[in-house]
């Protein structure tokens, strides 16, 4: 049984989201309902545990599969698939001058942690879910404020650390853009003490003045009290608890939210000049160079943040005007997100992504989730799934799921193999080929009770993987709703992706064979 409910919908008795990250703040921290937080601890209790609780459930997926010796790569191309809009904003990136100066196009997520490197993708899908959270409301000319001000210091940061050959540049752009989490946090859930600051600021305090008279603390101590608690990494903990050791990447930041300050007042004025004096030392290139590469940052960060969902902050973000020299390229939009209509080009890019992946030797976990993607996001099922026979081929057990209840279908799909004579499963290992159910489509004579009650889908279509002609294991992919049929067009691409993983087993016998 579950408890009476608070306000907003919890349960009173619901447990702390991963307690062993709870920055040794008590219990009672986070003050009884009815009553704002008190201090510092309570604070970052407040907004961990009651407002910003998915993200530490993101945060700690994410960690758990960058820990997993296994098969890293493949968990985290699932884990960002299953949220469609994370899905969508990753491409973007993916594709952007930013992270993709070669411009190689990237239509798929295990593409993009390719090109982009694994670290790069999982740091990514954090910030991308904080921008998402800080999205939805509070203050909100302060919170878009704030994040206007981050998003120009990353992109600021990453080139400095670039132009410096800093290997960290990437790292550098996420530590830069989160490393103002709290300011943007409190004036998202700050509430009454919220709208007393900004009385404050807006009445001519300092932030340092304001900030101790109304909250007791510094909002900075918020950014490294949630940094140390999310986990946020080394370079974003050490840029916030100030180090006297800093190093290029450390810099890098420090200067370029000096700069996203200062470049408010316009971008010709006296402060500014200096300021960009120090930068091109800093670099190692000329003043006029420096000022340039600075001008054609400012027009990327108002467009990266676009990417990150975040269109009203990029308005923000000063610009110099065209007189500058500094034209804003048009860049390829990907779709914002998956529709779960058959999308022919990206089938066709995915397509020849799997063949170009064979032809290189890549192991059968990277076709595996490339068809995956495939037929989820190309040819546009509500669901898919991977299953194997076991060794004994006596159970056949999912393996690997994207789309809605994932892990629940994949837990589900566990089935024996007995020889009964109808039985969907046992027919399909002695008949392998591939085969649709729905209104009209299920094969005569084949019983699919044991499909039903595992999966209940609306419509759904199975097709074998096979190793020397032998069956091994099956593709699984539905649609829940009753409307939404399975047409040839959608059926024959899928058995296309299906064979992709036939055709890798084969190649990687032959290779095997002739090695």
């Amino acid at each position: 049984m579950t408890g009476p409910t608070d306000p907003k919908g919890r349960c009173s008795g619901e447990s702390i989201l991963f307690p062993e990250l709870r920055l040794g703040v008590p219990e009672e921290a986070a003050g009884p309902a009815g009553r704002e937080p008190r201090g510092l601890g309570e604070w970052v209790a407040f907004i961990r545990d009651q407002e910003m609780p998915a993200l530490g459930a993101t945060v700690a997926l994410i960690h758990a599969v960058t820990e997993d010796e296994k098969s890293p790569t493949g968990k985290l191309a699932q884990a960002i698939l299953q949220d469609a809009a994370m899905t969508a904003k990753v491409l973007k990136l993916a594709n952007s001058v930013l992270y993709n100066p070669s411009r190689q196009a990237v239509s798929t997520i295990s593409r993009a942690i390719v090109v982009l490197g694994f670290n790069a993708v999982a740091e990514i899908a954090i910030a991308i879910r904080v921008i998402d959270a800080l999205l939805t409301g509070g203050i909100r000319q302060r919170v878009v404020a704030e994040m206007a001000r981050v998003f120009h210091a990353a992109v600021q940061a990453r080139a400095l650390a670039a132009l410096r050959r800093d290997g960290r540049s990437e790292e550098v752009f996420i530590a830069a853009l989160l490393s103002r989490v709290g300011e943007m946090a409190f004036w998202c859930f700050g509430g009454k003490l919220a709208q007393r600051l900004d009385e404050a600021l807006a009445a001519g305090q300092s932030d340092d003045e304001a900030q101790m008279s109304v909250l007791g603390f510094r909002l900075r101590q918020l950014s490294q009290g949630l940094a140390r608690e999310w986990k946020l990494g080394s370079l974003l903990q050490s840029v916030l608890d100030g180090s006297a050791r800093a190093g290029v990447p450390e810099q890098a930041i420090h200067f370029a939210h000096r700069f996203a300050a200062e470049v408010e007042n316009g971008w010709d004025t006296p402060g500014l000049d200096k300021l960009v004096r120090g930068l091109a030392t800093f670099a190692g290139i000329s003043s006029e160079a420096m000022r340039e590469e600075l001008a054609i940052n400012s027009v990327e960060a108002a467009r990266i943040a676009g990417y990150f969902g975040a269109a009203e902050v990029g308005e923000l973000i000063p610009r110099p005007t065209p007189a500058a020299g500094v034209v804003e390229p048009a860049e390829t939009e990907m779709a914002e997100a998956p529709s779960m209509e058959p999308d022919p080009n990206l089938q066709l890019r995915i397509l020849r992504e799997i063949s170009g992946r064979i032809a290189a030797g890549a192991n059968l976990n990277e076709i595996l989730q490339l068809v995956l993607e495939g037929i989820y996001r190309g040819v546009g099922f509500d669901r898919v799934l991977f299953a194997l026979l076991s060794p004994n081929r006596l159970q056949l057990i999912g393996k690997t799921a994207l789309g809605g209840s994932a892990e629940g279908l994949r837990q589900a799909f566990i089935f024996s193999l007995d020889g009964t004579p109808g039985d969907l499963f046992n027919e399909f290992f002695r008949n392998p080929r591939a085969m649709r159910f729905g209104p009209g489509q299920t094969p005569p004579g084949i019983r699919v009770d044991r499909l039903q009650l595992a999966a209940d889908p609306a419509n759904a279509c199975i097709a074998p993987i096979l190793a020397q002609g032998r069956p091994i294991g099956l593709f699984y992919a539905d649609r829940t709703h009753a409307a939404k049929g399975v047409d040839d067009e959608r059926f024959e691409a899928f058995q296309l992706f299906a064979q992709q993983v036939s055709l890798a087993v084969t190649a990687a016998s032959s290779s095997r064979q002739n090695g």
